[in-house]
């Protein structure tokens, strides 16, 4: 009996299920379909512990789902245009393609050895020109449907990688790759128009039944509906009145100034001749755009000097500020402010000491001063002490309804809904990305590329030496013919967001080598994504972008009706951590941080040891000077002793060195073992802890099943002795461990896995039950660890391939326990437990009872008050 190697099995297997092709998806009417898909990695280079349990979970669900007779798409792309492959070009003067396809060939390479079930004749990175060509030609049909528009807008503006940032790319008011202040800049932008479909998107995420609830409720919250009053205040100076609208229309009676945005049309207007105004507003477009950012700046105004009237007195005039923390694409980009009940409004009150009148107060207390704002809950019962419309006890909601039901009642204001959800702005100005296929034409405008003429290549020839957008100053790509008139015109140098490459690639995974976006019979046989996984970080933007792309491809006619909604099931799964070493640096105090194979908790180190740990660091390629900072405690030279803070359950991070290299543990280990620990740790939506003692365990284990099976392969075919329990224990794990992975409960199937190796190990059954007990156990086992499954299989006698081979299914008929365990209660207090058989009548369950020691020693031979039997459930004794 030859001993598990790792090593060998897994390459071994690899190959023989490249040469059979069965990953291989292949439209098959005869079958049903299971469309699997992860999601898809950006290419930096390395793969992490995080990517090997993502796609072990995907594969485990794409196995199963083979095995049950699903004919299985399984792919893989690259999320490979953007910004940290320009970064990485600027620092090392090459060109941002050759690093991603470097990257991308690196990370294929260390994707490979573990063994996933992926077909990888469908692998592009949407980087290649051909992918981006179909992207273009969405583009140019979305145009055509008036999905897409260009129009004017505010944008966060990075001035050191100088291009325009996604809210989402705007940290603490800092680019997330430069770390520059980010400013206000209006630029002329594309536009995705995603807030059309803001009502379907926000309404069908009561369908996702197989999304979890979170998810759903961060979508809902993004898109953000809500009713409010739109109304206008009219000016003193009879200009155009100034249109508001609020979701708190019952706190008007609070009013205390209007605010307008830096960028409203009335600012603009003063800023051309009021120079202090110019310079306010100037000062004001340094800021970012996004809520973020403007919650947490001072919040900063300038009296315009113009007044408003209030709607509902018209001698009350309020004054009209140009506030910094109003943006001009949400709502009307005027606001009134009522500082008693919203706190923003109250700090920007107390700066510019502007009156603050509470509007209602908590039921059942007094007014008194404010030193803060009172923002209850909507649903709240609030007392009204300045209130128009309505009771004077209401909740929030009855006044707003109330607020809005007068205003059009008196013809002064109107009811509006609307959504945060604002139109998809992508644009960017790098050169990294793929190209907006429209050509600017002085006769005849923007003119969209002819789809014969598609892909707009990138260009190879640029250069990063000065900062700014490579397309801008490239005349032989730049200047080119109109399209439409044929006069000279010149290429858009915009290129869209990479959000819009990762909205579309699950669609483009049914037909990746066609020369339209999809292929009809594809689309309609493989969409939708069955189990869509991925990371919860991804839950609001590449989602919801995701569900407006599906709906533009099927308004456009690359998508079937049934594929509006394109993922039918999403699993967020957690991460993996690694305890953080951390010692302090004596001379400045800051932390240092240690490599996972350089610490070693122990109390005291002996002299000997000492050496023998130096030798170790020297092999390793670490420095020798610093170990008596690794360990728990350690004394040189009367130095004071230093500890290692251990920080568990800690995100993994190449700056706190506590990652776990992938292909350290396939090396040392194996994929399988690898495989088995990120599965078998925790639930799969909670973050796993990896430990070097947690793999040393799934590893020996992986062994113990390998020496187990390979000693039952050994035994005499000859007919032996059956095993019902084992037959049962086998059947039982079946359906147990089916309805495991069916759920996502890995962690629970593996559990059983334990088991059911223990069970199989202790039997005294002949040969051929044990060989096929043990074949049922290679079955279970193979969508977690599919090459030693192989393995086992071709050991035991197996047919075929185990990964070919058909899901066992559990006889009912042993399913059926033919006794069951009743607990013994006396005087309500578990003492002991009975096994009978399940349809032992009741009168011998008494008879059994009274004859166990533990009763009988209760009852000291007299006879029980009570003696209760609840058939298969439990038996009282009252003493």
């Amino acid at each position: 009996m030859s001993s598990y190697t790792a090593a060998d099995i897994e390459q071994k297997w690899q190959a023989a299920w490249e040469e059979a092709g069965v990953f291989t998806a292949k439209r098959d009417e005869s079958k049903p379909k299971y469309y699997v898909l992860e999601m898809f990695p950006y290419p930096s280079g390395r793969i992490h512990m995080g990517h090997v349990r993502n796609y072990t979970m995907g594969d485990v669900v794409a196995r199963y789902k083979m095995s049950t007779g699903h004919n299985v798409l399984h792919p893989m792309g690259w999320d490979a245009f953007g910004m940290p492959a320009e970064n990485a070009a600027m620092a090392s003067g090459g060109h941002p393609k050759d690093w991603t396809y470097k990257n991308i060939a690196d990370m294929r390479g260390q994707m490979k050895p573990l063994g996933l079930s992926i077909d990888w004749s469908r692998e592009f990175a949407t980087c290649d020109p051909e992918y981006y060509a179909q992207q273009q030609a969405l583009f140019i049909d979305m145009l055509d449907k008036e999905l897409v528009y260009r129009k004017n807008a505010v944008v966060n503006w990075d001035p050191v990688d100088m291009t325009v940032l996604a809210n989402e790319q705007v940290e603490d008011g800092r680019g997330w790759r430069s770390g520059a202040l980010v400013e206000r800049k209006e630029l002329v932008q594309w536009f995705f128009k995603i807030s059309d479909m803001a009502e379907d998107l926000l309404d069908s995420i009561d369908s996702l039944d197989n999304w979890p609830a979170k998810v759903k409720l961060m979508q809902a919250n993004w898109i953000g509906k809500s009713r409010g009053l739109e109304f206008g205040f009219e000016r003193t100076d009879e200009g155009e009145p100034i249109t508001v609208y609020t979701t708190r229309p019952d706190t008007l009676m609070g009013a205390s100034f209007v605010g307008i945005s830096p960028d409203h049309p009335i600012a603009k207007d003063l800023e051309a001749s009021n120079p202090e105004i110019a310079e306010f507003v100037a000062q004001c477009r340094k800021g970012g755009t996004t809520e973020e950012a403007l919650e947490k700046a001072e919040k900063l105004g300038f009296d315009t000097g113009l007044r408003v009237k209030h709607p509902l007195d018209p001698n009350w005039e309020l004054p009209v500020w140009i506030a910094n923390f109003i943006l001009m694409d949400y709502g009307t980009g005027a606001i009134f402010g009522c500082p008693a009940h919203d706190q923003r409004d109250f700090d920007f009150a107390t700066k510019y000491d502007l009156p603050i009148k509470p509007v209602f107060i908590a039921e059942g207390t007094e007014e008194e001063t404010l030193t803060e704002a009172f923002v209850p809950m909507k649903s709240e019962k609030v007392r009204y002490i300045r209130g128009f419309a309505g009771a004077e006890v209401q909740t929030g909601d009855e006044g707003v309804n109330t607020a809005i039901d007068k205003a059009e009642a008196e013809g002064w204001g109107k009811g509006v809904t609307k959504f945060r959800l604002r139109d998809w702005g992508l644009s960017r100005q790098r050169y990294w990305g793929c190209p907006i296929p429209v050509v600017h034409c002085a006769d005849c405008g923007v003119v969209p590329e002819k789809k014969e003429n598609l892909p707009v290549r990138l260009p190879d020839d640029v250069t990063f030496d000065v900062p700014g957008n490579p397309l801008d100053r490239h005349p032989t790509w730049r200047d080119c013919a109109c399209p439409s008139c044929g006069a000279p015109a010149k290429r858009e140098t915009d290129t869209m967001d990479t959000f819009v490459d990762s909205s579309w690639y699950y669609a483009r995974f049914t037909a990746p080598r066609a020369d339209t976006p999809t292929v009809e019979a594809d689309a309609d046989y493989w969409m939708n994504v069955d189990q869509y996984i991925g990371g919860i970080e991804h839950a609001i933007l590449h989602l919801l972008y995701s569900r407006f792309f599906a709906r533009a491809m099927n308004a456009t006619g690359h998508l079937p009706d049934t594929a509006r909604e394109p993922f039918n099931a999403l699993f967020t799964q957690g991460m993996v951590t690694h305890a953080i070493y951390q010692t302090t640096n004596p001379e400045n105090g800051r932390p240092v941080y240690h490599y996972p194979e350089e610490v070693i908790t122990i109390s005291s180190l002996a002299d000997q040891h000492i050496a023998v740990l130096k030798e170790r660091m020297l092999a390793s390629g670490r420095s020798v000077s610093n170990y008596h900072q690794i360990y728990d405690q350690y004394r040189e030279d009367g130095d004071t002793p230093y500890r290692v803070e251990i920080i568990p359950s800690a995100k993994m991070s190449k700056s706190k060195n506590n990652v776990v290299d992938p292909l350290n543990i396939i090396s040392s280990f194996g994929a399988d073992t690898a495989r088995w620990f990120v599965l078998s740790d925790s639930p799969p939506e909670r973050d796993v802890e990896w430990t070097a003692s947690g793999a040393e365990a799934a590893a020996k284990h992986l062994a113990r099943v390998y020496r187990i099976c390979a000693e039952i392969a050994e035994m005499d075919d000859a007919a032996g002795n059956g095993d019902e329990d084992l037959l049962k224990a086998a059947h039982k794990a079946i359906q147990e461990i089916t309805s495991n992975i069916d759920s996502f409960g890995f962690n629970a199937a593996i559990a059983k896995l334990y088991a059911f190796t223990s069970t199989l190990q202790k039997s005294q059954a002949g040969g051929p039950a044990k060989k096929e007990a043990a074949r049922i156990l290679a079955l279970l086992m193979s969508p977690m660890t599919p090459h030693l499954s192989e393995e086992l299989w071709s050991l035991l006698g197996g047919e075929g391939l185990i990964t070919s081979a058909a899901w066992p299914v559990a006889d009912e008929k042993l399913l059926v326990e033919d006794s069951v365990t009743m607990p013994i209660q006396i005087n309500g207090k578990r003492r002991a437990e009975i096994s009978v058989p399940k349809d032992m009548p009741k009168e011998e369950v008494e008879k059994l009872v009274l004859e166990h020691d533990v009763v009988a020693k209760a009852l000291d031979g007299a006879a029980p008050k009570k003696l209760i039997v609840v058939p298969g459930r439990i038996v009282n004794v009252v003493v």
